[in-house]
């Protein structure tokens, strides 16, 4: 644990660690969630379907024989984070965590300190040169291979002040060919627009910073020129529902789910 810990501040990881069911959170994150769900009574249940994805994402990905992840904005580990689900699927996957949040970075070295397929970094995704540069990473993934570049729920937190297109494309440039981004993201048609405002203005409180949602074409943006894989950009109970479960489940209405998700693949570059 950090020898300083804000109690008074609220943090954007420890409001989802909350949601997900999670004990790693303080009376000031609970009573910020409790705010967010009275201005978006589904937003427990966008969480759920967010590590949700994350989890059909994972899985399909280890199917198409990724084995390298960088998980960035990975937030306070619950149960079935990226290195689990990957290794279960992949025993050889390795994992590199990082969150800018050093709550969530202390507690995501304490899980992994047994296993050596896998770290945690304090970095911020605004910084995507150090991320790369950073001595654990480099431990860890080999960036002449293919990785699977997770930015999952952490997008819509970095406003366009701070160049969230240029830190994106800095980290797909960095990637093999082969490799993957898979990333939600909050839509603006997902959203009342009151209810948007008030909890932008609650997050507005947390530590870290406050970005905004998006339309469809400027998240689609984020992909630059990787190819989207079936079915696309869509709502993230849309994107690969597990076999028997109903897209859109359980009121049919995907939009509901108020992120847009998609992955896509980096193409090999054309011959000269």
């Amino acid at each position: 644990m950090p020898q300083t810990v804000d109690f008074d501040t609220p943090s954007a990881a420890r409001i989802y660690d909350y949601w997900l069911g999670g004990a790693h959170n303080f009376a000031v994150d609970r009573e910020a969630a409790r705010a967010v769900t009275d201005a978006v009574p589904t937003a427990p249940a966008i969480a759920q379907a967010n590590r949700a994805f994350l989890h059909r994402a994972v899985r399909w990905l280890t199917d198409q024989g990724i084995r390298q992840f960088l998980d960035i904005g990975s937030g306070i580990p619950t149960g079935g984070n990226v290195h689990e689900v990957a290794q279960r699927a992949a025993p050889d996957s390795r994992v590199v965590y990082v969150d800018l949040d050093p709550i969530a970075v202390a507690h995501s070295r304490e899980i992994l300190a047994c296993d050596d397929r896998a770290v945690a970094i304090e970095e911020d995704l605004r910084r995507p040169a150090a991320i790369l540069a950073h001595p654990k990473l480099r431990a860890v993934l080999d960036l002449d291979r293919p990785v699977g570049l997770l930015l999952v729920s952490v997008l819509h937190f970095v406003p366009a002040t701070d160049d969230p297109y240029g830190a994106v494309q800095h980290l797909r440039d960095a990637l093999a060919p082969g490799s993957f981004l898979a990333l939600t993201h909050g839509a603006v048609d997902g959203f009342d627009r009151a209810a948007a405002a008030t909890t932008k203005q609650i997050y507005q409180s947390t530590s870290g910073p406050t970005g905004e949602l998006r339309t469809r074409e400027q998240i689609q943006a984020f992909f630059g020129d990787f190819d989207l894989v079936e079915p696309g950009l869509v709502w993230m109970s849309q994107w690969r529902p597990d076999q028997g479960a109903e897209a859109g489940r359980p009121d049919g209405h995907p939009e509901r789910s108020a992120f847009l998700a998609g992955v896509a693949r980096k193409p090999a570059p054309p011959r000269s």
